[in-house]
């Protein structure tokens, strides 16, 4: 670890930093709204993407720094059993393309700005409604302030701030001034911003990785050393645990862990909001579908930069914080020029998904909170005045999560995110192909996966840290089955069988289903067809 201020990579991520503040600023102008004052304009970027265009926007909203950092972690802490987020990403992509296209085509002709909005018109439900924006911007909150983890531990390995000993202020004054700019662009600029910015954010991660994956192994003596050093590594005995820190290969006492989170999280992806935002901002069904096919190339590049693990403990990579491994990995490896074009990535990496997710947060609140519960006659000049003002709030709660708790208690709150947003997935993707469920089942069903979620996860411990002993992991024993999984997914397995039996039970005794304010053919619609310009449906929040 270098002393001091690394002066010449910090000059390389200030250049990068300020080149996209004066990009976020500028793409107020880019597309120009046809309204300013319309939430279709600022909060879905005027609903007028294309294929380069969302691709990089999903990219950059999907693979985020918490992503480059978090990945290589789990795999320099624990070893193979972090690669669970290569198959996921895989997984993810063939759903998608079965129900994506089908959302879009019915958000675009009935001016749906979020699932919830979806929700409520396909069950006639404001309740139900209610509980899925409520679990979406739960499940985004502590994502946003992870994003700004991302930030910080850039910023540490680079020296900047000081020591642990520095006065609160200046250690986080770099933090909150990458904060303040970011909220300002995104309060000007809205969804235009992140998805302008999304283009310098994935080029500069591609060069980074291509360099990254060809410069360190040469430099640490080939791909046989730097497996073989890891090896060695994993075979050491924790001496909190007694047990190995890790395996190259996962075992089979952890094959049902491994297969039920990358299968849980791959149903999980597209139910954050910040994902659905990034989708519905596009200007046709094509576009998703072809974003579906050639998405998965990012997870290529996530298959690479989860070897950069292996690396790091081949470099002899020794922090306390696990998050830290990859920014130092590439301080001590890489020419310093080069080590702030690699900090840069990992800056704006995080700079764009925060924003998108403060704005879809802010898009939930607006319409399935207020517009739903507080003022039902606000105009669209109202709603996007209300949701540009949350979406400061939300980053501002982000930003305090980040500078008073400790780090773990975020990542741990991602966890439950993950457990808490799958519990939406029967309401949005069940609803996208049959009304058969019932409204009140359906609610019914995600209180109970979201209760069982939340409580099992309080009783996990880290398996790591013997003094952590709530939400210390993601997966617990399967009741009925014995095996460790992943906890998401059996909240989801209850969900959906409270759902099913509730429904039958509801039918029976004929209990109103609530008015469904869609038809069949608004589910393959596409951008040439009437949509929400020239068709506004009162309830659906056209405009």
């Amino acid at each position: 670890m270098k002393d001091g201020v690394n002066g010449v990579a910090l000059g390389v991520f200030v250049f990068f930093f300020l080149a996209v503040t004066v990009m976020g600023f500028l793409a107020a102008r880019w597309r120009k709204a046809e309204n300013e004052h319309s939430l279709d304009e600022w909060g879905l970027g005027g609903r007028s993407f294309g294929t380069w265009v969302t691709w990089f926007l999903l990219g950059g909203d999907l693979y985020t720094a918490y992503t480059f950092v978090a990945v290589p972690a789990a795999i320099y802490a624990a070893g193979a059993a972090g690669f669970f987020a290569v198959p996921y990403t895989i997984l993810v992509y063939p759903l998608i393309f079965t129900f994506l296209p089908r959302l879009w085509s019915v958000s675009h002709k009935h001016g749906y700005v979020t699932t919830s909005d979806f929700v409520r018109g396909r069950f006639g439900s404001k309740g139900l409604s209610l509980a899925v924006a409520v679990t979406g911007i739960l499940a985004t909150m502590p994502y946003i302030a992870l994003q700004l983890v991302g930030i910080q531990a850039v910023l540490d390995v680079m020296g900047v701030g000081g020591g642990e000993n520095t006065n609160w202020f200046v250690k986080d004054l770099p933090l909150l001034i990458a904060f303040g700019v970011l909220a300002a662009y995104t309060y000007s600029s809205g969804l235009r911003a992140p998805a302008l910015i999304a283009f310098v954010k994935d080029t500069l991660i591609y060069i980074v990785i291509a360099v990254a994956i060809i410069y360190i192994p040469i430099k640490l003596g080939g791909f046989d050393h730097v497996f073989a050093k890891a090896d060695e590594a994993y075979q050491a005995i924790n001496p909190a645990t007694g047990k190995h820190k890790g395996a190259l290969v996962p075992g089979e006492a952890s094959q049902w862990t491994y297969a039920t989170l990358a299968l849980g999280s791959a149903l999980a992806l597209f139910m954050y909001p910040h994902s659905i935002t990034a989708t519905l901002s596009s200007r046709s069904r094509e576009v998703i579908r072809r974003n579906t096919t050639i998405l998965p190339l990012y997870s290529l590049m996530l298959g690479l930069l989860a070897l950069l693990g292996f690396m790091a403990i081949a470099a002899g990579i020794k922090v306390t914080n696990p998050q830290l491994a990859i920014p130092q990995l590439f301080e001590d490896m890489f020419p310093d020029w080069f080590a702030g074009v690699a900090f840069a990535a990992i800056g704006i990496g995080a700079l764009v998904p925060a924003a998108i997710m403060s704005i879809a947060a802010a898009n939930l609140f607006t319409r399935n909170i207020y517009k739903d519960f507080i003022k039902k006659d606000a105009t669209p000049a109202q709603e996007t005045k209300v949701s540009k003002l949350v979406s400061l709030l939300v980053k501002v709660g982000a930003l305090i999560f980040v500078l008073t708790m400790d780090k773990t208690v975020a990542i741990n709150f991602q966890l439950l995110g993950g457990i808490w947003i799958l519990q939406t997935f029967p309401a949005l993707v069940g609803g996208l192909f049959t009304r058969w469920f019932h409204r009140w089942a359906l609610l019914a069903g995600w209180a109970v996966g979201m209760v069982y979620g939340t409580v099992t996860a309080y009783g996990v411990a880290s398996p790591t840290n013997t003094a952590q002993k709530h939400f210390g992991g993601s997966a617990a024993e399967i009741p009925g089955i014995g095996e460790i999984g992943y906890i998401g997914l059996t909240s989801f397995a209850l969900n959906v069988l409270v759902t099913v039996v509730l429904t039958f039970v509801l039918k029976a005794v004929k209990a109103p289903e609530g008015v469904d304010e869609t038809s069949p053919e608004d589910y393959t619609a596409d951008a040439g067809d009437a949509g929400v310009r020239d068709l506004p449906k009162v309830g659906a929040g056209a405009h």
